[in-house]
């Protein structure tokens, strides 16, 4: 490809760029926390496009230079740039989780339990308090957690979700077992916001052997799935 077209290229993956940071996109593929650095590299590209279109543009003017047609092929590069404009990559659900161990980690330390009756909990807050904290924090207190269903062989419901540490190519999953009043159907990846009791009833994870703890369900309801698909908790 000449200059030209290399600078057109620049400049519509800086236009990509761009897009999903200002959107919601960028959350299939980084965290939160790295959008400010997605759109700043998004400028800076469509600023270097604009630099080599000019400088491309002066050059043929003063030398007059006439430049052979490059290979079609190489306009295939456009392709993987087209498939992030244009297609939406859904977020890792039960495939990937049934598919890789458990990534719960043990905190250091217990912050106070969220104020509300259920308490709100994220996946990875619950699992740790129950699986390291044995539950002691969260006796005679009904919670409320959501995340997406996955099902395993045996047809055991687990609520998952999947933790990062900077983009979607690192996401685990943490998971909890659901044991108690489950919906008479479930179906793979329904994201499920959940109410229930602690119970010390403690699974391994059959991929890694690491803790997974169950939840005693006392009711569900389908919820859509949210804004950011991926927890962060666990490291911020």
């Amino acid at each position: 490809m000449n200059r030209q077209a290399q600078a057109a290229v620049l400049f519509l993956l800086g236009a990509a760029l761009l897009h999903a940071g200002a959107t919601d996109l960028y959350l299939r593929y980084v965290k939160e926390g790295l959008r400010p650095l997605l759109l700043a590299s998004g400028a800076v590209l469509i600023a270097a496009a604009l630099a080599t279109a000019w400088y491309e543009r002066r050059r043929h003017r003063r030398s007059g230079v006439h430049e052979h047609p490059e290979p079609r092929v190489a306009w295939l590069l456009l392709l993987p740039l087209l498939a992030l404009i244009l297609i939406a990559p859904p977020a890792l659900g039960s495939y990937s989780a049934l598919r890789s161990g458990t990534a719960l980690q043990k905190p250091y330390a217990y912050g106070p339990l969220p104020a509300g009756d259920p308490v709100p909990l994220s996946v990875v807050d619950y699992a740790s308090r129950a699986a390291y904290g044995h539950g002691r924090s969260l006796h005679g207190r009904p919670v409320r957690v959501t995340g997406f269903l996955a099902l395993d062989r045996s047809g055991t419901a687990y609520l998952v979700r999947m933790a990062l540490n900077c983009c979607a190519a690192d996401a685990q999953p943490v998971k909890i077992a659901l044991t108690g009043a489950l919906p008479p159907v479930l179906r793979p990846d329904a994201w499920l916001e959940v109410t229930g009791t602690y119970t010390p009833r403690l699974a391994r994870d059959p991929v890694n052997d690491g803790p997974v703890p169950y939840l005693k369900v006392t009711s569900a309801r389908p919820v859509p799935a949210p804004r950011d698909p991926y927890d962060e908790t666990w490291n911020n």
